[in-house]
């Protein structure tokens, strides 16, 4: 009996394996390029990244430099680089802000850990040293936080110094004053419910930045019908999803067949008659306003205008969802049942004049905290990247607000942890010792990233800064302004605790996750096949 020795191949022959080294080596290349992608938009002199759109948006443009606009939008094909993808995107939704930091950590983790696999380091011990680092690393970080949240004027400046520093990474860097004070304002209207949806952000061209302005009321884009009420005191809200429009035969591939022009006018008469009584019983609920998410027609608008009624039509769900909200109203389709119905109130609606277009407010909403920050500014693509930036803010401040505690900024945390993990792994024996100083190693990538987009010499200014820690200067870190190391409790800057120990806790079981693998198996694409008809 005779055996083969030729291999046996177990996928199918359009299936693809990397194995072992091969296989770690294509992760890290990946997850380090994602990392280098962004690295040059971090701190507060790095650089912007322009996004030209392709397919659908095909010529749209975008200039940011947040982490998480630019990695939605580039396209990636390596499996690692699009876990630091996912990650960031985590980090946007978590705590809205730390989306570059938490890709360059992670990235940097894993050029460290490459150079550790050369050496012949086994990634089950370079995994048990970070684990230890990272414990480490937090209980430091916990350590060097403050809350303030007891006394309210100094959380109040904790807060506005938070929002200085997220925004001086951004494009609102120059005007990053009064956008704090704006976004500090519209986050204390909330008293601490977090609920950043009752914050609503308007973009309108046209004037510069320093006409953007936050408006006490709830602001929506769009105006009344003809002949209607402009203005209304004590509103009665219905909120609706309803088709207002002449009803279409809904079923596909029908047709009516008529023998003369009368039927077609029977028909029509028919329709009126039905819309008629829709909007008697819209009516019956004794409401003052209504408001439509889909269109609303002529002859419903007439019949509205005649009982007196604003009505406003096509507003987005995004809008009608969070009119529902602040006004304490829910959203109806049918109208059989007003008793069941809750509508929404507040004291006055009125038109004012943004630029030159007209938009409707609501003041006295029921949900006290709703407000709307209206953003201007030269072009589109200004207000669209000021948008992004004030989101951030916003996140952050709500964030802080549920996690008072708070950190200094400028690479100060970074350096802080640094010297405690390499402090630890001075006393740690085994090799876990050198993987925890490529973690230090790691983190300290961080400030000389900031550093480095500044165009400052990195490496005189981060040696100065661990000697900094090291003489228990804990408060320092770099004064990217003046190109030294300066002590950021005097310059005010300051990060949310949360946000940081998200970045170190996101990028070091990324990371983790990515160097534990050792095969990357891609699964044979799906054949076409003849279709054989319906299903």
């Amino acid at each position: 009996m005779e055996m083969s020795l030729n291999p046996v191949r177990v996928l199918k022959s359009e299936a693809q394996e990397e194995k072992a080294e091969m296989a770690r080596l294509s992760s890290f290349i990946g997850a380090i390029a994602i990392g280098d992608l962004v690295k040059s938009t971090l701190g507060p002199k790095g650089m912007d990244k322009i996004l030209v759109a392709h397919g659908r948006n095909a010529g749209q443009v975008e200039v940011t430099n947040d982490g998480a606009t630019i990695l939605r939008a580039v396209g990636v094909d390596n499996p690692a680089a699009k876990i630091l993808v996912d990650m960031s995107r985590v980090q946007d939704q978590e705590v809205g802000d730390g989306t570059t930091s938490v890709t360059v950590l992670a990235a940097e983790l894993l050029r460290e850990a490459e150079k550790l696999v050369e050496q012949k380091l086994h990634p089950q011990i370079i995994i048990a040293g970070w684990r230890l680092a990272t414990q480490v690393a937090r209980e430091a970080l916990i350590q060097a936080s403050q809350d303030n949240s007891a006394h309210d004027d100094k959380f109040k400046e904790d807060l506005l110094n938070i929002a200085r520093t997220t925004l001086s990474s951004k494009i609102l860097h120059q005007h990053k004053e009064f956008f704090a004070k704006l976004a500090v304002d519209a986050v204390l209207r909330l008293k601490g419910s977090g609920e950043l949806h009752a914050i609503q952000i308007i973009k309108k061209t046209g004037g510069t930045l320093d006409d953007s302005f936050l408006d006490d009321g709830f602001l929506l884009d769009k105006k009344p019908g003809v002949h209607q009420p402009q203005r209304i005191e004590n509103a009665k809200i219905l909120i609706a999803n309803t088709p207002m429009d002449t009803d279409k035969i809904k079923v596909f591939g029908s047709t009516i067949k008529v023998d003369s022009l009368a039927k077609i006018a029977d028909l029509e008469l028919a329709e009126k008659e039905k819309m008629k009584d829709k909007v008697q019983k819209i009516l019956s609920h004794n409401c003052n306003v209504f408001i439509n998410r889909q269109l609303i027609y002529n002859y419903p608008e007439q019949l509205f205008a005649d009982a007196g009624v604003m009505a406003i039509e096509h507003a987005d769900f995004d809008g009608i969802e969070r009119l529902a909200l602040v006004t304490g109203g829910e959203i109806v389709s049918t109208f059989d049942n007003p008793l069941l119905v809750k509508l929404g109130e507040c004291d006055v609606i009125e038109q004012v004049m943004i630029g030159e277009d007209t938009l409707l407010r609501f003041s006295g909403v029921k949900l006290g905290e709703a407000c709307t920050i209206v953003i201007r500014g030269a072009t589109q693509q200004i207000i669209d990247e000021a948008d992004r930036s004030l989101h951030d803010a916003l996140c952050v401040l709500a964030a802080t607000v549920k996690e008072s505690r708070i950190v200094y900024g400028g690479g100060c945390s970074e350096a802080l942890m640094a010297n405690a993990v390499l402090k630890k792994a001075g006393e740690t024996p085994g090799k876990e010792a050198i993987a925890m100083e490529a973690f230090a190693r790691a983190l300290l990538a961080l400030p000389t990233a900031i550093a480095d987009n500044a165009g400052y010499d990195s490496a005189q200014l981060v040696s100065e800064l661990r000697a900094a820690h090291a003489q228990s200067k804990s408060t320092n870190g770099l004064d990217m302004e003046k190109g030294k190391v300066g002590d950021m409790k005097e310059l005010g800057i300051t990060e949310s605790f949360a946000v940081k120990r998200q970045v170190l806790m996101s990028a070091s079981e990324a990371a983790e996750m990515i160097l534990r693998v050792d095969d990357i198996i891609r699964c044979a694409p799906r054949r076409r096949v003849p279709d054989r008809g319906y299903c």
